[in-house]
């Protein structure tokens, strides 16, 4: 399934007792259709309050309760609007949302104008202080390919041997007119923050907090402390998720973004 959704209404992508979650309520209905257990694998899991356009999903169901249409209406009809399938496909035996995926996609809208709006705010991070668009830009330079994101990254504290290596195809900005600023990343896979960080970081260089050229430091410190502010959750979103072949990398964040293996960690 690839599944859209309003963040606000969840504690996350991930099941987590006590409190609901996108994965328990889709859980929920497909259990209705299927008359037994499902486990559900996810592409990205996502925080409290962030949102999805593209967010994958695969699971195990039996052969006679296995109609697409029927199982992308159930869970529709049930948890519209606050989540909708978009697509609903049977899939390769092998095929697992998590693994096969190998490129996640996310994006952040920033409101920068003097007054908030209303209308945008459940989607994006409302910032009044003037922004130096050409700042953000210099700023995505450094983040393209192979590095560690320990900078930028909340590291779980239970493993210890946990990777913060991911490859960043590209990241740019793009000026939507009327003060809207829309900032696109893509890499194999996102460890937990790691967008809001950086765009948080990206917006602090755009203000004057940090200068452009700082970013290179900062990343290669692999010192969150160094890091600007952790962007809010409302204004990120799941765009998609790839499951083509790999191309190779695009320098400075130019041109089409390709797609690369990955571990499919939360942002």
């Amino acid at each position: 399934m690839v599944v859209a959704y309003d963040g606000a209404q969840f504690r996350g992508m991930a099941e987590n007792d006590g409190v609901p979650t996108v994965a328990r309520a889709l859980r929920g209905q497909l259990e209705r259709v299927a008359e037994h257990p499902v486990i559900i694998t996810i592409a990205g899991r996502t925080d409290a309050g962030v949102h999805a356009w593209g967010q994958v999903v695969s699971f195990d169901i039996r052969a006679d309760r296995a109609d697409p249409v029927a199982l992308a209406r159930v869970v529709n009809m049930a948890c519209v609007p606050a989540i909708v399938v978009r697509e609903c496909e049977i899939a390769a035996d092998d095929f697992d949302a998590r693994f096969s995926a190998r490129s996640r996609s996310y994006r952040y809208t920033v409101i920068n104008r003097p007054l908030p709006d209303p209308f945008l705010a459940p989607t994006t991070w409302w910032v009044p202080q003037p922004i130096d668009v050409k700042a953000l830009h210099l700023g995505c330079d450094p983040l393209i390919g192979g590095h560690d994101f320990s900078s930028f990254c909340r590291k779980p504290k239970t493993d210890l041997e946990f990777s913060m290596i991911r490859r960043v195809r590209d990241a740019r900005w793009h000026e939507l007119g009327d003060g809207i600023l829309r900032f696109d990343i893509e890499a194999n896979a996102f460890c937990h923050q790691m967008v809001r960080s950086i765009v948080g970081t990206l917006v602090d260089m755009g203000r004057g907090r940090l200068r452009p050229g700082e970013m290179a430091t900062i990343l290669a410190a692999r010192d969150r402390s160094l890091s600007g502010v952790v962007a809010p959750a409302q204004g990120l979103c799941l765009w998609e998720v790839g499951f083509g072949e790999v191309h190779p990398e695009t320098p400075g964040g130019a041109g089409k973004s390709g797609e690369l293996p990955g571990s499919g960690r939360r942002p």
